[in-house]
């Protein structure tokens, strides 16, 4: 997962969404959402296991106040992820990217 590249280019605030253009893949705006909202919740998951699978690296057995402040590189770390844009950002532009893939099992049979 390339987290430099989704930063720069995915605001990380609140944004005002066209609702008929979230809309038009489905034809249902309450579907666009669910899809959307699946999606968020893959990638909230997975960058909670990534940002976990590297801070174990940093966890000790001994809470030694002075280690817990002078660990720059965990601090970068943690901070790299704060400033991240939100996965409900990120899964609506894939979403309108079309990066999304998703199906409706009812209408398969």
């Amino acid at each position: 997962m390339n987290n430099k590249a989704k930063v720069t280019t995915i605001p990380s605030s609140i944004v005002t969404r066209d609702l008929e253009k979230l809309s038009a893949p489905t034809g249902n705006i309450y579907e666009s959402l669910v899809v959307v909202a699946k999606r968020s919740r893959q990638i909230s998951s997975k960058v909670k296991e990534e940002l976990n699978n590297k801070l174990a690296d940093f966890a000790s057995t001994v809470d030694n106040l002075e280690e817990i402040f002078e660990n720059r590189e965990q601090i970068e770390i943690s901070k790299f992820y704060e400033r991240m844009p939100k996965p409900t950002n990120m899964a609506v532009e894939e979403f309108f990217e079309g990066k999304i893939h998703f199906r409706k099992p009812n209408e398969e049979k």
